[in-house]
């Protein structure tokens, strides 16, 4: 039993209710299945990963499967070494999407420099440190756009790839808060308590553990997350502790999970911004998923987001 389930066990007995089981809700149809490793070989129709753990995957490619690559490419022009995250039906066995070396950079820009290729540097947040980003020159005009505040103090959210341990932006995230990184607006009053259900956004960050199945959440105690950051959001969210169970719908799929609350959203809290992949959510992120997890709810790597409802339990 590791150290989070472990905390939630014993929150659940001290304040008397059922300690709940991580994992996909039933009624959320087949599920999905992440699945993450290193190309070995690839094929049209097959690909062939070795996992962190060192076992070898091997997944049938379906005839409609697409795959991602800093842009959209036929999953057999995938490169060999690549490391990827897989969607995968029927049992895990065939791949329906294949996102390879993507990444994902959020924090508050402390520096930026360079006139053509610009170089970024990030505070990502107490847990995660600081991050140097390159944004190439063929993608600043569309990085822009959403971020047109590209100096010290604002936001920054973007996807792109790593490419010899350096992330490279190519695309923007979100639209970029308008407020800086220290002024996140006031929440209205907070809801009627930790049982109701909140919506708003759910995102995902690669600094999870690899294949984790979790979440990052805001409104989580400082003397709790051992964060200095932490208990700032612009949503009147509840707080909870580390360890405690989250059931998570994304409204855009109708897929549903408990996942436990295994770090600090500090950084996600900042961001007062909207999803706007199916209809508008509420302003505000009220959770940060691993990979792994933001996948089988049926997320889009490439988008950053969905619309979500999450409630305790």
């Amino acid at each position: 039993m590791n150290s989070t389930e472990r905390r939630r066990i014993l929150a659940a007995a001290a304040l008397g209710r059922d300690a709940g089981h991580p994992g996909p809700d039933p009624e959320s149809g087949d599920p999905l299945r992440a699945v993450n490793g290193q190309i070995v070989d690839v094929s049209p129709h097959l690909i062939i990963i070795e996992t962190e753990q060192g076992a070898e995957e091997r997944l049938v490619i379906a005839p409609w499967a697409t795959a991602w690559h800093g842009g959209d490419l036929a999953p057999g022009d995938l490169p060999i070494g690549a490391t990827v995250l897989i969607r995968a039906l029927r049992d895990g066995k065939v791949a329906d999407r294949i996102w390879a070396d993507i990444t994902r950079m959020t924090g508050a820009i402390l520096s930026i420099e360079g006139r053509r290729d610009l170089h970024v540097e990030l505070d990502c947040g107490p847990h995660r440190g600081r991050r140097s980003v390159v944004i190439p020159y063929r993608t600043t005009g569309r990085l822009r756009v959403r971020h047109p505040q590209l100096e010290p103090g604002y936001l920054f959210d973007a996807i792109g790839i790593r490419d010899d341990g350096v992330g490279h932006a190519l695309l923007p995230a979100t639209s970029q808060p308008g407020h800086p990184a220290r002024a996140v607006p006031t929440p209205p009053p907070a809801y009627g308590g930790a049982q109701q259900r909140i919506n708003g956004t759910a995102t995902w960050s690669d600094a999870f553990d690899c294949d984790e199945r979790g979440a990052a959440y805001p409104m989580v105690e400082r003397s709790d997350a051992a964060c200095p950051d932490a208990e700032v959001s612009c949503v009147g969210l509840p707080y909870l502790a580390i360890g405690s169970l989250l059931h998570i719908r994304n409204v855009c799929t109708d897929r549903a999970a408990s996942l436990p609350i295994v770090a600090c959203g500090c950084m996600a809290g900042r961001f007062c911004d909207r999803c706007v992949e199916c209809g508008t959510s509420p302003r505000g992120r009220i959770v940060e998923l691993s990979t792994s997890s933001f996948v089988e709810l049926g997320g889009e790597l490439t988008k950053g987001c969905f619309n979500a409802r999450v409630g305790l339990g």
